[in-house]
Formats: C-alpha cells, sequence, structure tokens
C-alpha cells in the first residue's frame, strides 16, 4: 500500500514551564497513577517504572516549577501513608489533558485536513452556487442552489465565512456531515 494512503497526522504533547519540558505522555501517566493509586510505589509498580525514578521525574518537576507537583504523608502504626498531588500537580494533569483531547479532535477531523488539502473519506458533497449571505455576529447564514435544482442552506460561522471569502455567486461545495452542512471552495 503506498505511503501516502497510510500516513497521518499525529502529534507528541508536552507542557513547558520557562522554556523547560516539565510534562509530557510519561509523567502525565505517573501523575494521573498516583492520583488513581494514592501511592507512589503503588504507581511506579503499576506502571512497571522503579520508584526512585518516579520520585525523580517528580524531583525534576518540582525543581522546574519551584513547588511539588505531589505531596507525601506518612502512616501510622498500622500504616495508612500515601501520596496525592497538589493543586499544582492536580491542574497540570488536567492542562495536559485539556491540549491532548484538543489536538486529537484537530488531528481526527477529516473536514479541517481536507479544507487544507488532505484527501478524506467524506462522499456528502454537493456543489452549489452561494444565492444569498446573511451576516451575524457570530453565524452566517448562506444559501446554496445546488445543480439538481434544490438550495442547501447551512449555518456557518462568520470567522469560516471571512476566512474562505464567501460571497454570492461563488462556486462552493456543501459538505454533510450528520449534523451540520459545512462549505467548501476551492482555492
Amino acid at each position: 500500500m503506498p505511503a501516502q494512503e497510510t500516513t497521518k497526522p499525529t502529534a507528541k504533547i508536552w507542557l513547558e514551564y520557562n522554556g523547560e519540558p516539565i510534562l509530557g505522555y510519561g509523567g502525565a501517566r505517573i501523575l494521573e497513577t498516583i492520583k488513581e493509586e494514592r501511592s507512589i510505589s503503588k504507581a511506579a509498580r503499576k506502571l512497571g517504572m522503579s520508584y526512585r525514578y518516579v520520585w525523580n521525574y517528580l524531583l525534576k518537576m518540582r525543581n522546574a516549577v519551584g513547588e511539588p507537583v505531589v505531596e507525601t504523608f506518612k502512616g501510622g502504626r498500622n500504616g495508612g501513608g500515601g501520596a496525592r498531588l497538589t493543586p499544582l500537580g492536580d491542574y497540570l494533569l488536567k492542562e495536559y489533558r485539556r491540549v491532548e483531547n484538543y489536538v486529537g479532535e484537530v488531528l481526527g477531523d477529516e473536514e479541517y485536513w481536507e479544507a487544507v488539502g488532505l484527501k478524506i473519506s467524506a462522499r456528502n458533497r454537493i456543489k452549489g452556487v452561494v444565492k444569498s449571505v446573511e451576516r451575524g455576529d457570530v453565524v452566517t447564514k448562506i444559501r446554496v442552489e445546488i445543480d439538481v435544482p434544490t438550495t442547501i442552506t447551512a449555518l456557518i460561522s462568520t470567522e469560516a465565512v471571512d476566512d474562505l471569502e464567501i460571497k454570492v455567486d461563488d462556486r462552493v461545495e456543501a459538505v454533510i456531515k450528520a449534523t451540520e452542512v459545512m462549505i467548501a471552495k476551492e482555492r
């Protein structure tokens, strides 16, 4: 199979502080597992990492940001010690997951990749001519007359209208998704 048919965009995410990487995929897994297990040693075992490696990773993060991302506490006579994320550790983990989810959505958005010139699998496309553009502050209503003859109405963001420079009598293509009608224009 040709490489162009099997390639796809991917990205590695990490958070930086003052230009230094502090949290990537592995670090997020460490923080997440400490949060679940409430113990550095249990998290290390679950992840198949040495306690020393996890401890040094946490120390490196602490040194980079100037405060701990995990706090530990000793147990009494019956045990009970453990660890938990500090508010900073919790924030960093949430921020990492937020960015990871956003980038994942962008990478999985086939219409976006089509818009920048990459092939997608969507086949629900109808070509037509723009008959009216009713601008709003946030969304703009565009009426497209298709060749069948039928008119399709799409609500798209005003920002997208500006980016595509859509105006009456432009030749466009309506890309129909399950929940919306999008507008595409050849450059």
